[in-house]
């Protein structure tokens, strides 16, 4: 059974180990996620379960959504995702999860909105180096040739230029979950996450450990 649970980004702190050394550590909010859907191969062509997080008040769902709910009987939820897993079977619809699947030590993968900082140019967006500072020079911090001129006669997909910059859905692999505090619904990954404070986070077992 693969191990995965919604979570909410608190902030980042430091604990210390056992020789004193200082470990930065991110602390997530896990509250109990619940299946609110299953998907089979027969009905949907593949094999998922859809969770739910972030209890919100029925008013605040859409029509549809409510009866999507009301199936579960849980509540009505801020948050869904969907996870594919291979033993349907041992999921129920309303079964609650929680960070108990997890232990100290795991590895997991983190997916979240990294921080959207705007339209940059291409020295904060790529780490251009820009041009000279010299009076006169004219040319400080534009992106320069971008070699389009009479072949190929248009840019490449993918050229770094200037644009948005942040708020894409990120993953980090191989995350070390440093400790678990039931009695607060707290997760202490070592090391940094995507995503601001309180921006929520899928949290599954590491594909690659």
């Amino acid at each position: 059974m693969k191990k995965m649970i919604i979570g909410r980004k608190i902030g980042m702190t430091q604990v210390f180990a056992e020789d004193g050394a200082a470990i930065p550590v991110t602390a997530i909010e896990v509250e109990p996620s619940v299946i609110t859907q299953k998907k089979t191969v027969e009905k949907d062509g593949y094999d998922a379960i859809q969770l739910g997080y972030g209890r919100i008040k029925q008013n605040k769902a859409t029509k549809p959504l409510q009866g999507h709910f009301a199936k579960a009987d849980k509540g009505c939820f801020r948050i869904l995702k969907e996870m594919r897993c291979d033993q349907i079977q041992e999921y129920e619809l309303g079964q609650e999860i929680t960070l108990d699947i997890f232990e100290s030590g795991e590895m997991v993968d983190i997916t979240g909105t990294t921080k959207g900082k705007g339209f940059a140019g291409v020295i904060k967006r790529h780490g251009f180096r820009g041009g000279r500072s010299s009076h006169g020079s004219m040319f400080h911090r534009a992106p320069g040739s971008i070699g389009a001129s009479a072949y190929p006669s248009r840019v490449f997909k993918g050229k770094k230029l200037p644009g948005q910059m942040g708020n894409k859905q990120k993953t980090v692999k191989n995350l070390m979950i440093w400790s678990l505090r039931p009695e607060r619904n707290l997760i202490l990954i070592r090391g940094a996450v995507p995503g601001a404070r309180n921006g929520y986070l899928f949290i599954k077992q590491s594909a690659k450990a």
